[in-house]
Parts: C-alpha cells; structure tokens; sequence
C-alpha cells in the first residue's frame, strides 16, 4: 500500500451507536486510526444521560462499553462540538472517512393545541435534568400535585415512575444532589398516562412495566373500562411473548381490590384515550382533554367523538425522541435522520457523498432498545470496509486527508481553544464521581456543571502529566 499508513476514520457520537461502530470498524481488518469526538465532557451518551438513574440493571451497559473504550486501540476525544468546534472542512482535512453517531436527543413535536403552554413539556427534557444533562437548567418547576404523562414506551414509564417516587427512594443511585432536592419538595400524588391505543398495543417492555408494581408507596391503578382487544390485538398477543406478558401485568392490576391502594401517591394508566388538547387558563396548563378511542379491527384505533377533561397541571410528552441536523451533512427533515442508505449519507442526487457515513438513531430513527445498534453499525462498517475497496485505487474516496497525523487534530482544536478531553480525562472525572458516592454506599454521584465535569477531568491531568 503506497499510503503506508492507516485509513483515518472519525467516529462523531461516543453513546452505545458510536462506540459499537469503532468497536467494529477496529476488529474488521482494515488498516485503521480510530478517533471517537463527543461534544460533552464525558461518554457513554444516551446510556449515562438518558436513562433513569434507578435502572442500574440497564447503565451496567457502560460496563462493556467502558472495556472496548480501555484498551486504547480507539482515541477518545471529548469536549469537541463537530459543526462548531471542527467543520466539516476540518474533519476532511484529518480524516478519510466520518461517521457520525449523533443519536436523537430532541422531543418529537405533538401538535395538539395547548402543547406550548407554560407547564406543558417534553419527557426528553425532563430525562436530561434528573439525568444530569450538563446542557440543561440545574432547577425543574416541579410544582403540580396532578400531572400527565402521554404517551405508551418505556420513556413515559420512566417519567411517570421518578415523578411519583419518593426522592429517598432514589438516594441509593447516582442521582445528582439537585435533582434529589427537586424532587423531593414536590408536592406530586397523581400521575396519568395515557395511550391513544389499547393495552396489547403498548410498547412498554415487560420487565419495566412489572417493575412499576414494585416502587415502594406508590399504587398502579388500572381501569377495566380501558380493556378492550379486537382481532389485531389477539393476534399481537399471540404472536409476541413480550406484549403477552404486558397484557397479563395490566389484567392483574384490574383485579386489585380498591380498598388494598393505601399509597400516597398513585400511577394511573389510561387506555383508548387520545390527547386531543392541553387546557390552559392565564397561559398555564390547567388539565388535559381526551378522547375515547375505539379498536378498528386490526389494532389501530378511530376517534368516538366522547371527550374528557383531566385536572392536571403538568403535561409530560413522551411521544418518541427526534434527530437534529448537523451541519453541512444532508438531513431528512420529516424523518429526523440523516439521508443515507444502509448507512452510507447520500446527497439531494441521491448519490453516495464519499467517505461519510451514519449508524444509531441518526440514520434509522429512535427505534429499537441499545442493543439494536450492534447490527446497525455491523452494516454501516460493512458498507465503509466496501468503499475502502483497493486504497492504491484511482479515485478512491479514501485517504484524501491532507493532515493525517493523529497529533494534528488535537493540535488544530487546541489553536481554537477547545481542550479535548481523552480516556485518561474521563477516568479521573469517574474516579472523582465515584468518590464522592463512596461515603454513602453508592457507585458514584454525577457531576453535573460542565465546567467542573471539564475542571476535574483536565487539571488534574494535566497535574499528573
């Protein structure tokens, strides 16, 4: 090979999506130099600020997350923003081929009336706070005593089930001091959920939904009159382990003797209601309207035109996550990913743009639990290994950097400023957040502000260099 280096590739994302891919890309054969860029002071993405700090069973995921990043064959770069702190210009300059790994963070919309009154907001904010998303508020106006949750995933069992636990009961986690003092003053007793379709058309998993029945003075109320299965249901249930056992957790629940709910605070799930308004009085959310669904056969559901009006005076969204478009990087603004087929980004011609590439949330959509990212990244580096081809090859989209040398990027953001944080910055900002959960028998306490999160895991490197 006349190069007689290795092809530079950048990894734009270090959540599960980001990592699997270099993970992969590492392991496939390629002469390859590796360079993982996240824009936040730390990795691990969704997996750290995006899911509930009480399902340690789901963040041991950063556990075989944190051994592909450890053995040092693949360069972690945090604290560097693509689009602000390198252009897409920059990275061509550094690197043969990119891919990004961006995931989708924002909320989807929903477009009923009422949706952007004060008090109305949406569960991916709400993951980032108690998450503690180093780009959101410290505080959260947590002062409604009813709230609403819409939506059917397992995202609006998350925020229905931290908004009704007692704030003790989440001590034992890694929840930050102010998101444990939040919740704590909240005056909350019931939260709603509501999903527009039927129980066997609920896209909870089972194990959380089970796990709901077991959060320590908190009652899961269920109502009969929400059952309802046409013949698309039967045939989901039958044909699914995971929607039966939904199906019989709920048909349990409406068997609870009423007189045996002493808790004080009370989830309710809500079947065949569609939110069709949020009421609102001097700008704020006063309640939520309704309406009655009814199954059309194959498990969709029709209007019936019978309203309801709920006192609430929060409304939680929780109708799925949205990608945000990257600079100079086509986007499909309908869908929220990037243009791309089977991962390869493609221009308005529909043509393959050369050497950049997507995998996770960004190219697909946010569907699929963590460990569907695997094979999504399996394509994506097929189809990079592919392209790769012959790199002595005349055109070849490869080996087009004109500054390859892995000591130049760092160099360049360091010209702007910007202090890439690398593997041995993240192990003493773990260390650190370890630490200080140490005394109070818990694996770690989260540093939340970014500038200490970037303080802790740059200098003290730098004192120990």
């Amino acid at each position: 090979m006349s190069s007689n280096r290795p092809v530079r590739v950048a990894v734009v994302g270090a959540g599960p999506a980001g990592i699997y891919a270099s993970d992969i890309l590492s392991r496939s054969g390629l002469d390859v130099s590796i360079d993982l860029i996240e824009r936040l002071p730390a990795p691990f993405g969704l997996v750290r600020y995006g899911v509930a700090p009480d399902h340690p069973r789901i963040k041991q995921i950063i556990v075989a997350l944190h051994k592909v990043l450890e053995r040092g064959d693949i360069r972690l770069l945090c604290n560097v923003d693509y689009g602000t702190d390198l252009t897409l210009e920059d990275v061509r300059r550094h690197y043969d081929a990119v891919i990004f790994a961006t995931g989708a963070i924002k909320d989807a919309e929903l477009g009923i009336p009422g949706i952007d009154l004060d008090g109305s907001y949406g569960a991916a904010d709400f993951v980032s706070w108690y998450d503690g998303h180093p780009d959101v508020p410290r505080t959260w106006p947590l002062t409604a005593q009813h709230v609403a949750v819409l939506g059917a995933g397992n995202v609006a069992l998350d925020v229905a089930r931290v908004l009704a636990k007692h704030a003790d009961d989440l001590l034992p986690t890694e929840v930050p001091a102010n998101v444990y003092e939040g919740l704590k003053a909240s005056p909350v007793t019931d939260v709603h959920v509501f999903a527009r379709r039927g129980p066997a058309q609920a896209k909870f998993s089972s194990l959380e939904l089970r796990e709901l029945g077991h959060v320590p003075d908190v009652d899961v109320v269920v109502y009969p009159e929400d059952f309802d299965f046409d013949e698309g249901s039967v045939a989901a249930i039958n044909s699914s382990n995971q929607t039966k056992q939904v199906v019989k957790t709920l048909t349990d629940w409406t068997l609870k003797d009423p007189d045996e709910m002493t808790a004080s605070r009370r989830i309710h799930l809500h079947f065949l209601h569609r939110p069709v308004e949020v009421l609102g009085e001097d700008g704020k959310v006063v309640g939520l309207r309704t309406e009655r669904t009814a199954l059309a056969g194959d498990g969709s559901v029709a209007g019936t035109g019978q309203l309801h009006d709920w006192d609430v005076q929060a409304v939680y969204r929780a109708v799925g996550y949205f990608g945000s478009p990257l600079p100079d990087i086509p986007f499909d603004h309908a869908s929220g990913v990037i243009s791309n087929r089977e991962g390869r980004v493609v221009g308005a011609d529909g043509e393959p743009v050369p050497g950049v590439y997507t995998t996770g949330w960004i190219k697909r959509g946010p569907v699929g639990l963590i460990g569907h990212t695997k094979s999504d990244a399996s394509e994506t580096i097929r189809h990079l290994v592919e392209d790769a081809g012959d790199l002595d090859a005349p055109g070849n989209p490869f080996l087009s950097a004109t500054e390859p040398d892995p000591a130049a990027v760092v160099d360049a953001l360091a010209g702007r400023g910007v202090e890439a944080i690398e593997w041995s910055g993240w192990e003493l900002l773990d260390a650190y957040e370890r630490q200080l959960g140490e005394p109070h028998g818990r694996e770690r306490v989260k540093v939340v502000p970014r500038e200490d999160m970037i303080r802790i895991a740059l200098a003290r490197a730098a004192a120990e260099a």
